[in-house]
């Protein structure tokens, strides 16, 4: 993967961010004008969010099939970011607490349904688990994840590239399967919580996710500043 590549991902990303800043914006106003808000303007700012994320998805996956590798110490993102990865992307049992933190007036048939799909939901967490597990002791050489951190930079240089040939193709294809079958059920989970909730719970299920997401970013890239400062 070129340096250009990961630049062009980098410039993505910075633009991503400004616009979910402004949606940010759009849903505290929407979460203020909950009483005069039309149902229909509700649902339109909430399906635009929904496709801003599917953005994102979209073009990882074009990441991912450059070099699936980046993917799990990925430079665009900040140390502390990359302490939220996994299997390159944020843990879907992560929506349930954010629902469960930020939603008080839940119905008892809402949380029934929400246990049953967070139920279902750390199954498969743990089903890809063991395939990445399996990974790892496929390879004859140090573990996969150590490979990853080691390399998660060097990867930007022109000498990676040889590096990189170390990692056999299967297990690439491996890996890319898994963010694959990782994101599709990130995707699903977010998508069958919201289905579950009442339009206007979603609207502030998106606020906090939003500002965790836009909180941890800012928190992240100012350590890494002031680390870069010290050193």
């Amino acid at each position: 993967m070129t340096d250009v590549n990961v630049a062009a991902f980098e410039e993505f990303l910075h633009g991503w961010m400004i616009r979910q800043r402004n949606y940010l914006d759009d849903l505290l106003s929407a979460q203020q004008q909950q009483q005069e808000l039309d149902d229909s303007d509700r649902l339109n700012l909430l399906n635009r969010v929904i496709c801003h994320y599917g953005q994102y998805f979209e073009e990882k996956s074009k990441i991912a099939h450059q070099n699936i590798l980046l993917l799990f110490s990925p430079p665009w993102f900040s140390s502390l970011e990359r302490t939220f990865l996994w299997v390159a992307g944020f843990k879907p049992g992560l929506t349930f607490q954010l629902v469960n933190k930020t939603l008080e007036d839940l119905s008892e048939n809402q949380r029934q349904r929400l246990s049953e799909l967070n139920q279902e939901t750390k199954r498969k967490e743990r089903e890809l688990n063991d395939e990445l597990a399996k990974v790892h002791e496929s390879m004859a050489g140090p573990p996969l994840v150590d490979m990853i951190r080691s390399h998660g930079r060097v990867c930007l240089s022109r000498s990676f590239m040889a590096e990189e040939g170390t990692v056999p193709s299967t297990v690439k294809e491996t890996l890319e399967n898994l963010v694959t079958n990782a994101d599709a059920l990130r995707t699903e989970t977010a998508l069958r919580v919201v289905q579950i909730l009442k339009p206007a719970q979603v609207l502030n299920f998106f606020v906090a996710v939003a500002e965790l997401q836009l909180r941890i970013r800012s928190l992240g890239l100012d350590k890494d500043a002031q680390s870069g400062n010290q050193g």
